[in-house]
């Protein structure tokens, strides 16, 4: 770093005046690198140095926070300067402050997971911050503390976090270690979540983990939605911080209906900031899902082909081959369509769909969403077809029916599946339907992508490959879950001296290219928290956007009372989810023996 003056003066000052003047510009240099430091978050880039070269005399190193330099004395035969001379800055700095050490200018991270003792904070927010923490991602300064009615010491919390903290498969040096220094940095305080006094208790408690410091306060809400705003009051006004940010991660689900969403909107608005406020939907937070627009954009192969011209259809699909399995109480308040597919699902379909956007700035990105959103049309009760699964004896086995959960009513009608054909009325995407399924109880568990391109015009093979064209359409498949793939089918010719052609993949298959373990989606969602990087998160224009599409059809599912078409555990779900797809001349991708 090199800064240039007017000329010196006069050739006549003396070496020592010019010492005490380089000396104030390094402590200018010193206080704007601090200032710098203090207001840079970007813990991702665990370490960062200024290297000493030959054209930068200024050298400086800085590991976590901890600022050093080095250089040789000032001799003052060396440092007069002629009249008309330009004076940069030597190398001698020799005492810049320690950046960490200083208390009155470093900073700290407070992160406290406001119901701690909730089966989410114990499977997988503790489990990702000791991830972060193993990876060097979390800052020097930081303390973890756990909020909760449960009554709970400090240690009997460590004890219930250490049994579901693991380490990477691919970094197991030191693990026991890192997992004590982890469990030494997390506290516990018990508390009513609408009780002020308890939250300034925390505060007082946070303040002596500070120790001074810069203090920024991360909140994360791991409780049920009727109380995230009394949560949220207290921690506003009795536990901000009161030098540094405050944020605060609010899990789905965000309200029922368009109107429940927007009184939380605006009841979360009494007390933070729009830039406060991290909606976290952890889809968005998948390795996949986060390579969906590099795919896209860094790829000249595909970007000209992402449109109506070339591409048929677009299938979202997500299944699990298990039920409720103890939630049914929460679940049968929501239902599949709100659980999953008015925000995973329609999350993932935004993100796909959306234009270019300027840049990778959170803003631009999201601002690209909301115009995709704001585009389709609400969504019709004939381009709905739910279920419900039931009973059925498999192996020997008998699994339960959604109603046979004692939390749920016997008369329940909630959806434990859906499908759902939607339209985005733009230039780019007109008449194309974007087909969604989303579904508990069935035969496998996946969560993919499935664009399915249009038949050749003309095709010279079609002789060869049959009437039914559909298996010869090209499909890029994007697998967010598990096995974490991307492939391509082609059309292939077989080896022979016949002319016989057959499907094949071109393959991307994760765990075969990369020996790094893929990160789960919270630990990329807390640390964008931490870092202020708001792209993988939700804005509040963007969730009305979301609800008024499904609002409608769901208040007349509701009002109508309309029966699901019951499908066995373990089945591939309604009969009826096929008819929805055959009425747009579309075949389910995950149906049949190539998927």
């Amino acid at each position: 770093m090199t800064t240039t003056f007017s000329p010196f003066p006069s050739s006549s000052s003396s070496a020592a005046a010019l010492i005490n003047h380089n000396q104030r510009i390094a402590a200018v240099a010193a206080a704007s690198i601090r200032s710098k430091h203090n207001n840079n978050n970007n813990f991702n880039q665990c370490c960062f140095s200024l290297k000493q070269s030959s054209s930068t005399p200024l050298h400086l190193q800085h590991q976590d926070g901890i600022g050093a330099s080095k250089a040789s004395p000032l001799k003052a035969s060396d440092n007069i300067l002629k009249d008309a001379e330009v004076l940069s800055v030597p190398p001698v700095i020799q005492d810049i402050p320690n950046f960490q050490q200083d208390t009155q200018t470093s900073s700290t991270v407070s992160i406290t997971v406001v119901g701690a003792s909730g089966d989410l904070a114990k499977k997988k927010i503790f489990p990702a911050l000791f991830a972060l923490y193993y990876e060097g991602c979390l800052p020097k300064h930081f303390t973890i503390y756990g909020y909760a009615r449960s009554k709970m010491t400090d240690a009997e919390l460590r004890t219930m976090v250490s049994k579901t903290l693991t380490c990477r498969i691919d970094q197991r040096e030191n693990c026991g270690e890192k997992m004590d220094q982890f469990l030494q940095r997390c506290f516990y305080h018990p508390g009513q979540y609408d009780s002020q006094q308890n939250f300034l208790d925390l505060d007082k408690k946070l303040k002596e983990h500070e120790d001074g410091r810069v203090a920024n306060r991360l909140f994360y809400l791991s409780i049920p939605p009727n109380i995230f705003i009394d949560a949220v009051k207290c921690a506003s006004t009795s536990a901000s911080a009161a030098s540094g940010w405050t944020r605060v991660i609010v899990e789905k689900p965000f309200g029922r209906d368009s109107e429940s969403s927007a009184a939380l909107t605006r009841s979360l608005k009494q007390y933070l900031d729009e830039d406060q406020i991290f909606r976290i939907d952890h889809y968005l937070g998948k390795e996949l899902v986060e390579n969906l627009s590099v795919l896209r954009f860094s790829n000249l192969i595909f970007e000209p082909l992402w449109s109506r011209q070339y591409i048929r259809n677009v299938q979202f699909i997500f299944a699990e081959d298990f039920g409720t399995e103890g939630r049914g109480g929460y679940f049968d308040n929501y239902g599949i369509i709100r659980d999953i597919m008015q925000n995973h699902l329609l999350q993932i379909l935004a993100l796909f769909a959306m234009e270019t956007p300027v840049s990778l700035d959170a803003e631009d990105i999201r601002n690209e969403k909301v115009k995709v959103l704001r585009s389709m049309r609400p969504l019709q009760l004939d381009d709905v077809v739910i279920g419900q699964y039931k009973s059925h004896t498999r192996g020997g086995v008998k699994y339960p029916a959604y109603t046979d959960d004692k939390t749920v009513p016997n008369d329940s009608l909630t959806p434990t599946f859906a499908a759902a054909a939607l339209f985005i009325d733009n230039a780019r995407w007109d008449g194309v339907p974007f087909l969604m399924k989303a579904g508990k109880a069935l035969h496998d568990r996946r969560a993919e992508i499935r664009v399915q391109f249009r038949h050749v015009p003309g095709n010279l093979y079609n002789k060869n490959i049959g009437t039914d064209l559909d298996l010869a359409t090209n499909e890029l498949v994007i697998r967010v879950q598990p096995d974490e793939a991307i492939y391509l089918k082609i059309n292939n010719k077989v080896p022979g001296l016949g002319m016989r052609l057959d499907r094949s993949n071109l393959n991307l298959l994760y765990a075969a290219r990369y020996s790094k373990e893929i990160p789960d989606a919270y630990e990329r969602l807390l640390l964008d928290a931490i870092e202020g990087e708001r792209r993988l998160f939700i804005r509040s224009d963007e969730l009305d956007a979301a609800w008024s599409l499904f609002t409608p059809v769901l208040k007349e599912l509701e009002e109508k009372k309309v029966v699901p078409e019951y499908y066995p555990y373990g089945s591939r779900g309604p009969v009826g989810s096929h008819y929805l797809a055959a009425r747009y001349k579309v075949r389910w991708g995950d149906v049949g023996s190539e998927q």
